[in-house]
C-alpha cells in the first residue's frame, strides 16, 4: 500500500491534488504539534516547582537543564530520523513520531517524581526531532519554485502554535497543571491516527538511500553541508541565523521589563503582536514575493530587514520605539524560508531527510549556544554603569549575526 500511494504521488502532480492533500496534512501536523508543545510551556516550570518543594532557584536550575536536554536531543536525533525517513520513506517515520509524542505526554501527565518528568522531557525531544522530516516531505512534494512559500507557511504554523499554545495551556492549567498534557496527547494521538489513513508516502523507492549510521550521526550528517560552497555557505548563514533568533526567547521578557518597565499585560501584548507580524509575513507574504522576485531576493531582503530590525529593537529608547520595529523583525522571516528552499535546491530527493536533519542539528547547536551568549551578554550589560540603553546589546549582537549572514548569503548566491 506504501507503495502504491508513493506511485500515486509521483505520477498525479500534473493535477497538484495529492500534493496538496499531502501538504495540508503536514501542515496540520506541525501546527498540532507545536500548538501541544506550546501549551506546555507556561505548565512545565510550575510542575517542576512542585516537584521540588518551592525551591524556586532550584527549580530554575532543573528547568534549564530539562530545556539543554531537549535542546540536545533535537541535535542528535533530527539527522537519524532525517536518515531514517530517506530510506523507510518519510510517512511511517512522521506517524511513529506523532504516536510516540502523544504517548510521551501521557507519561508526562502520569509522572509522579521529576525523573519521570526528565525523562519525559528527554523523549518529547526525541520524538519531536521529526520536524526535519516534515521539512524533508515538504520538499518532496513541493516544486522547487515553490518551497520558500510553502516552509513560510510551515513556519506560520508555527507561530500560530506559540500564539495559542501557551494561552490554552495557561488556561487549562490554572485548573489542574496535568490537564494540558492530556490535552496534548489527544492532539498529537488524534494527527497520527489521521495520518495513518489519509497520509501518503512523498519519496518512492527508487528514490531511496541505504541507512547508515556515518550518515546518521550528527557530526556525518553535518559532512552533507560541506559536500560543495554553495550549500556550506548557505548552512552557514542558516547557523547564524537561528543564532540570531535565541535573541528573542532568551532575553526579551527580561529587555522589556528592566528597560520599558512594562508589566505581565503589556509583555503579553507585544508577543502577541510579534507573532501575529510573522504570521502575516509567513503564512501570506512569503509565496507572493518569491513568486515575483526570487529566493535570492528573498533571502537578501529579509536578512536586511533582520539586521534593522533588531538593531532598532536594540536602540529603542521607549515602549513605542520599540513596537515600531516590531515588523521589521517579522519581514526577517523572508530570509529564514528563502534559506531552507535554497538549500533543498542543491540536494537530490535521496538525501532530503539527511538535509533536513543536519540543518536541524545545526539549529539544536544554536539554540543551545545561544542563550547563554545571549543572556550572558544581557547580565552583564544591566550590571554596568552605563545606563539602560546598553541592555540593549544583546539586539545588536543578533543584528551583526545577520549581517554576517547577509554577507555570505549574497556572496554564494551570486549568478555565474
Amino acid at each position: 500500500m506504501q507503495d502504491v500511494n508513493s506511485e500515486s504521488l509521483t505520477a498525479e502532480t500534473a493535477s497538484g491534488r495529492p500534493r496538496q492533500a499531502a501538504f495540508a496534512f503536514i501542515l496540520v501536523t506541525v501546527l498540532l504539534d507545536m500548538l501541544a508543545l506550546g501549551m506546555i510551556v507556561p505548565i512545565l516550570p510550575r510542575l517542576v516547582i512542585d516537584f521540588v518543594d518551592g525551591n524556586r532557584a532550584l527549580a530554575t536550575d532543573v528547568y534549564g537543564l530539562f530545556s539543554t536536554v531537549w535542546a540536545l536531543m533535537q541535535f542528535l536525533f533530527s539527522p537519524v530520523q532525517g536518515a531514517l525517513s530517506d530510506r523507510f520513506g518519510r510517512r511511517p517515520v512522521i506517524l511513529a513520531s506523532n504516536i510516540g509524542l502523544g504517548l510521551d505526554y501521557i507519561l508526562m501527565a502520569l509522572a509522579p517524581s521529576l525523573m519521570l518528568l526528565f525523562i519525559g522531557r528527554v523523549i518529547s525531544g526525541i520524538t519531536s526531532a521529526s520536524f526535519s522530516v516534515a521539512n524533508a516531505y515538504v520538499a518532496d512534494v513541493t516544486p522547487p519554485e515553490q518551497r520558500a512559500g510553502r516552509f513560510g507557511m510551515i513556519g506560520a504554523a508555527f507561530g500560530v502554535g506559540f500564539i495559542v499554545g501557551p494561552a490554552l495551556g495557561g488556561f487549562l492549567g490554572s485548573e489542574d497543571p496535568r490537564l494540558p498534557f492530556w490535552i496534548a496527547a489527544a492532539f498529537s494521538l488524534l494527527n497520527g491516527l489521521y495520518g495513518v489513513f489519509v497520509l501518503p508516502e512523498s519519496l518512492p523507492p527508487a528514490k531511496r538511500a541505504a541507512f547508515s549510521w556515518r550518515r546518521a550521526n550528527p557530526l556525518g550528517a553535518l559532512k552533507l553541508l560541506r559536500s560543495h560552497r554553495e550549500l556550506f555557505g548557505l548552512a552557514a548563514a542558516s547557523f547564524l541565523n537561528s543564532l540570531a533568533h535565541a535573541a528573542l526567547p532568551s532575553v526579551t521578557v527580561l529587555y522589556m521589563t528592566f528597560r520599558y518597565g512594562w508589566n505581565s499585560r503589556l509583555i503579553g501584548l507585544s508577543m502577541t503582536f510579534i507573532g501575529l507580524c510573522a504570521l502575516v509575513v509567513q503564512g501570506f507574504l512569503i509565496s507572493r514575493f518569491v513568486a515575483r522576485f526570487g529566493d535570492r531576493a528573498a533571502l537578501i531582503t529579509g536578512l536586511a530587514f533582520g539586521v534593522a530590525g533588531f538593531a532598532c529593537f536594540g536602540l529603542a529608547e521607549t515602549g513605542h520605539q520599540f513596537w515600531m520595529s516590531i515588523p521589521l523583525v517579522a519581514l526577517w522571516g523572508l530570509g529564514g524560508a528563502a534559506i531552507a528552499a535554497l538549500m533543498t535546491k542543491r540536494v537530490p530527493a535521496h538525501e532530503q531527510g539527511q538535509l533536513q536533519g543536519a540543518n536541524a542539528s545545526l539549529i539544536g547547536i544554536a539554540n543551545m549556544i545561544g542563550p547563554i551568549i545571549f543572556t550572558f551578554m544581557y547580565a552583564r550589560a544591566i550590571e554596568s554603569s552605563f545606563g539602560p540603553w546598553l541592555s540593549g546589546t544583546p539586539f545588536l549582537l543578533a543584528s551583526a549575526f545577520l549581517a554576517i549572514a547577509l554577507v555570505i548569503g549574497w556572496r554564494v548566491t551570486r549568478p555565474g
